[in-house]
Parts: structure tokens; C-alpha cells; sequence
């Protein structure tokens, strides 16, 4: 994946700006104490995740779009194509769906926030400068 793409932002969990900041706290989606912490803004670039109040509620939409783009996927390829019985995969999807609602709940507000945040060419330059003074 290439840096400067959205989805390089959104699958590592970085800053959508600089591409080098964390978004989230940590990294791990079934930390279930931290799952939903975002940090405060980027620790290099200083871009602000905390948008004003209620932002991150159009994350709902896209977490309800990627659940159901999943859910359907998967009920046509196994019911619809492969004729498995229907009560099975419908009791697995809900098995799976419960298991992913953390990794859902990020995804979408990665992509979110993505929509409204552009990639700056120059930010990664300075983050870099920022990272490599911190180590000395």
C-alpha cells in the first residue's frame, strides 16, 4: 500500500494528514478498555481528531454500510451459491458480527475522517525531522 493513499491512513491507524500519527491509542481493536480512544490530535503533525461535537457520528453510516456490504456478501456466497442451510450461516454471521464490532467501530471512523482530511506531501517531511530530533 502506498503512503499518501487514504487507504494506507485507514488500515494502519494513522494520522489521515502526515500518515505518521496515531489515531487511535492503541492499536489493538479488542483492547476493549481502549478500543474507542482516539487521541487528542497527531503527535507530529498536531492535526486535531476531535472534531466539534458530533462529528464522528457520521461514522454510524459507513460502519452500517460496511456491516451490511459483509452481511450480504457473505449470505449470498454461502446460502445463495454454495446452498448451505440458511439458519447455520445466519447464527455464524451473527457469531462473526458480535466479534467485529470493534474492528467495525474503528474502520468506519478511520474511513470518516478520511473523507474530510486531505494527505499534506509536506507533512510526513516534517514529521520525519520531528521523529528523527526525538531520538536524539
Amino acid at each position: 500500500m502506498l503512503k499518501g493513499t487514504k487507504l494506507y491512513s485507514i488500515f494502519t491507524n494513522t494520522c489521515p494528514r502526515c500518515q505518521t500519527g496515531a489515531f487511535f491509542k492503541t492499536n489493538n481493536p479488542y483492547n476493549l478498555k481502549k478500543f474507542d480512544k482516539l487521541n487528542d490530535e497527531c503527535a507530529y503533525c498536531k492535526e486535531s481528531f476531535t472534531r466539534e461535537p458530533g462529528f464522528y457520528i457520521g461514522s454510524m453510516y459507513v460502519s452500517y454500510a460496511l456491516s451490511t456490504a459483509l452481511m450480504v456478501t457473505v449470505f449470498v456466497g454461502f446460502v445463495v451459491i454454495l446452498d448451505y442451510d440458511m439458519n447455520y450461516v445466519l447464527a455464524g454471521l451473527l457469531i462473526s458480527y458480535v466479534i467485529l464490532i470493534p474492528v467495525m467501530f474503528r474502520l468506519a471512523r478511520l474511513i470518516w475522517i478520511n473523507i474530510f482530511v486531505k494527505y499534506d506531501p509536506v507533512r510526513p517531511k516534517i514529521a520525519k525531522e520531528i521523529k528523527a530530533a526525538e531520538k536524539l
